[in-house]
């Protein structure tokens, strides 16, 4: 008997056997199913989590002088020489200050809020793109001038949305000029990154009585010099300190590494757990397929009478088997796919149906019906002839 006899053979018995044969491709159908989202989904959060640090400046490292360092206070000067002094690692680099104080215009206030006090580089450090206006300049630094820039939640709140380029904010005690409004990046939501006000370090730091820069922000030129440039400032600080606990450096480009490999033994195990319905799966056409054999006891003697060979008996159970699998296989693929879809704009992620996974499951399913297809066809083909027929 040729392959293609045997491929109709077996498609001629699962089409007989509908009901049955779908109850028995279930598993398959969910396993592979399960598999495509569960890793489409986590490739969306993972490819969510990149924009997200990108936007923030995955080139980043962030300094942060602690109590330890008050002994000997880092003026800002010594970190602008380093800074400089390393201009092959570092694209750019920003002091930076916080102040909690009340927003006003008007009678529109704000309590509560934090304005941040950094220099010229900030923006090209974080990705802040200007809407209207202008981005704080050096000269705003070296005259420390009461100038401000603001997040679109913002200017909704105190301003209505109005034009507040030019308009005057008071910050605390102080009167700061708006000369900068920046693009919406979280639809103006409180507590996002539209939710800020950023002032010359400065002129903030001499208003709020801040004489003392703690934290400092670097740009590294490139990804592949992150490392080294980790090293440089790790060197100047503890050379400077002689102790590694008078101040932390972070990094966020290792950070979203970390948390890439984390994501990915996540989806390993998630994989892994999933993976369990194909092997159950597995089992049920394994059991099918000996219910089958018995049924078709008689008809399988009836054949090996007419000269049917071991092999061919062997290969049309097999075909059964692989048949059902595969056809669950694909069941599978458009059930996940179509769940991907309406899951990931559920959750707000641009998710599409991983390839990889995909592939993977697909083998996966159609190998496993041939494994556990095997037992039923080498017991159908061993069958005696005589005996075979003598079965009621």
């Amino acid at each position: 008997m040729g392959i293609y006899q045997a491929f109709k053979m077996a498609l001629e018995n699962i089409i007989s056997n509908k009901m049955r044969t779908f109850l028995t491709m279930l598993g398959m159908i969910i396993g592979v199913a399960s598999v495509i989202v569960l890793v489409s989904l986590m490739q969306g959060l993972i490819s969510f989590t990149k924009k997200q640090f990108t936007d923030m400046g995955s080139n980043r490292i962030t300094v942060t002088l602690l109590a330890k360092s008050e002994k000997r206070p880092m003026r800002e000067e010594e970190m602008y020489q380093f800074y400089q002094d390393k201009s092959d690692l570092f694209q750019a680099m920003t002091p930076q200050i916080t102040y909690n104080t009340t927003l006003r215009n008007g009678k529109n206030k704000l309590e509560g809020r934090t304005v941040t006090g950094i220099n010229e580089w900030y923006d090209t450090i974080t990705n802040l793109k200007i809407e209207r206006g202008r981005f704080l300049s050096y000269s705003d630094m070296q005259t420390r001038k009461g100038v401000c820039v603001i997040g679109s939640y913002t200017n909704k709140k105190l301003f209505k949305n109005e034009d507040a380029l030019g308009k005057i904010l008071h910050i605390g005690e102080g009167s700061y000029e708006v000369i900068g409004i920046l693009e919406a990046k979280n639809n103006s939501e409180m507590g996002s990154d539209d939710d800020v006000v950023y002032a010359p370090y400065t002129t903030l730091s001499k208003r709020s009585f801040q004489g003392r820069i703690s934290t400092y922000i670097f740009m590294g030129k490139s990804e592949e010099k992150m490392k080294e440039a980790k090293r440089a400032v790790e060197k100047f600080l503890f050379d400077r300190y002689h102790t590694d606990e008078a101040y932390t450096i972070f990094s966020l480009l290792e950070m979203l590494k970390a948390m890439e490999k984390q994501a990915g033994l996540m989806t390993k195990m998630l994989v892994g757990i999933a993976s369990i319905s194909l092997l159950v799966a597995g089992i049920g056409i394994m059991n099918i397929m000996l219910v089958s054999v018995t049924e078709r006891t008689k008809e399988i003697g009836i054949r090996k009478a007419l000269g049917a060979r071991r092999k061919d008996i062997m290969r049309q159970f097999v075909f059964e088997a692989g048949m059902v699998s595969s056809l669950g296989g694909i069941l599978g693929i458009l059930l996940g796919g179509s769940a991907t879809t309406m899951l990931g704009k559920a959750f707000d992620l641009d998710t599409v149906p991983s390839m990889t996974a995909i592939i993977v499951s697909f083998s996966v399913s159609a190998g496993i019906g041939i494994i556990f297809g095997y037992l039923p066809a080498n017991k159908a083909a061993k069958l005696n002839p005589i005996d075979a027929l003598r079965n009621e």
